[in-house]
């Protein structure tokens, strides 16, 4: 007989003698017996018959009594998980257990088992309530006003003469609760919360990528940046450059979130940003008017943000080294305390020495003629080799700085602004125009003489010129021209004291 059919048979034995209808008086024994069952038939929770019997199957427990004809039948049936005890005093079924195994199975878990199953519900527990208090932060983060932008710009240059007051206050989005981890914008979760919140105020600027937006959010300003279609790929760029990279440095436009949004049965790519009302460099360059010091600290704001780009961080949040490749004065926002900030990250190339990888992404927009190093225009760039990139940045940051020194006044003198080349090349350079003027002629931006007679502007003039070699491995870097214009400020800022002391 198989175990199915042995238990079965039992189970029916004990059904129909214990639990079934209750035998005649005459049929009935003298011996009284706990009686636990599930069908109900226990009169008081106890039983007459000749003997008391408890069973165990399958962790299943009954108790009750059966009479003489049915001792041996149900007293000496065994087999795996089932467990039958007979006796013959009174209640004497009423404290029996099964033994701690039955051929080999367990019948109660052991206390290492009972243990580790409770650690393992109260871990459980745990990430269930944490998860819960995660979503509950969340949802009061989206709709609470109070969790708004910090102002992350520090006030370490200040440029007086083109302060016009402090930036924006970004309050306590960036706070420890708010951030991402990656210490760049918000979570995904938050930053499509968010994005939907935005209401479009007025457009700012216009160009090939698209256009950029004020837009207004919980009462503070923000700037949308709305890629089209075509340069869908600058938006996939700038997302994942900031999503993925510590790029949190005062000199870096301040990246709150991405998200693709619907409009007009038309998809939009947004990117939004902390706002700078004072516009572009280049904006900026077009009505104002600087000081040699002043020139000089916003230089310095400019090379400071393009060493936090080339310089990688090596630990367990770090961030590659990272190539702009596009630099150049629209690229460039000015902050109220008079500081820049680089935007524009869609062309970016990422290189990672202690992770062995060099990522240039699959943008097949180029950068901007106008900025373009002799490399790029004669075809000779090492684009396997990283350094080459940041030496066409190094290119492009001379010309930013030849831009802003014309702005400055000396001896009552100052230049209207004008773009790089502009007594060379049309408005619109084509490629073979300034490959040109660059290569073949080998022409580098004009200089006043009036740069010659101020310490300040002849040290930047000097600068510019050890940007612009022919050859790439002869330029400076990034961190020697923020050093070299870190000294020039500290001997300007003394050279200030001493003066009115001596007044």
């Amino acid at each position: 007989m198989g175990s199915s059919a042995r238990l079965t048979l039992v189970l029916v034995l004990l059904g129909v003698t214990a639990c079934g209808a209750a035998p005649s008086p005459e049929d009935q024994g003298e011996l009284l017996c706990t009686c636990q069952n599930e069908k109900g038939t226990c009169v008081n929770g106890t039983c007459r018959g000749h003997y008391c019997f408890y069973t165990w199957v399958r962790g299943r427990e009954e108790r009750g009594c059966f009479l003489l004809d049915h001792y041996r039948e149900q007293c000496y049936t065994s087999f795996e998980r089932f467990f039958v005890s007979c006796c013959k005093q009174e209640l004497c079924n009423t404290h029996i257990t099964p033994p701690p195994n039955i051929n080999g199975v367990a019948t109660t878990p052991t206390p290492e088992a009972t243990r580790s199953g409770l650690w393992i519900s109260l871990s459980l527990m745990l990430v269930v309530l944490a998860a819960g208090v995660c979503a509950v932060m969340l949802l009061l983060q989206s709709r609470d006003p109070r969790c708004r932008l910090r102002d992350v710009e520090h006030r370490d240059l200040t440029v007086p003469k083109v302060t016009h007051g402090d930036d924006p206050t970004y309050g306590d989005i960036f706070d420890e609760f708010c951030t991402s981890g990656s210490g760049t914008g918000l979570p995904y979760l938050v930053q499509r919360t968010m994005a939907r919140q935005i209401s479009l105020v007025e457009c700012v600027g216009k160009g090939r990528y698209g256009e950029v937006w004020r837009g207004t959010w919980m009462g503070e300003s923000v700037a949308v940046k709305i890629f089209s279609s075509r340069d869908e790929q600058s938006w996939f760029r700038e997302t994942e450059i900031y999503n993925t990279v510590q790029l949190r440095h005062d000199n870096i436009l301040g990246f709150i979130a991405s998200d693709m949004t619907s409009k007009n049965s038309s998809t939009q790519l947004w990117l939004v940003t902390h706002f700078h009302e004072l516009g572009s460099l280049y904006d900026v360059l077009q009505f104002t008017s600087l000081e040699p010091e002043s020139c000089l600290r916003m230089c310095l704001s400019v090379a400071c943000g393009l060493v936090h780009l080339h310089t990688e961080i090596v630990s367990s949040q770090g961030k590659p080294a990272i190539a702009h490749r596009d630099l150049k004065s629209r690229n460039i926002l000015v902050k109220r305390n008079g500081q820049c900030c680089i935007a524009d990250l869609g062309l970016a190339v990422m290189h990672s020495q202690s992770g062995d990888y060099l990522d240039v992404g699959n943008n097949p927009r180029v950068g901007t003629k106008r900025y373009m190093a002799p490399e790029v225009l004669d075809e000779t760039l090492r684009m396997d080799v990283f350094d080459s990139y940041k030496q066409t940045d190094i290119w492009a940051l001379g010309l930013v700085f030849w831009e802003i020194s014309r702005r400055t006044s000396v001896n009552g003198i100052v230049e209207e602004y004008r773009p790089p080349f502009f007594d060379l090349v049309p408005s619109d350079p084509s490629f073979e125009e300034m490959k040109k003027v660059v290569c073949v002629d080998q022409h580098r931006p004009s200089l006043h003489n009036r740069f010659h007679s101020h310490p300040i502007l002849s040290a930047i003039v000097k600068i510019m010129k050890e940007c612009w070699f022919h050859s790439p491995i002869a330029r400076l870097t990034a961190l020697r021209v923020r050093k070299t214009l870190s000294k020039l400020d500290h001997e300007s800022d003394v050279g200030s004291e001493k003066l009115k002391r001596d007044i």
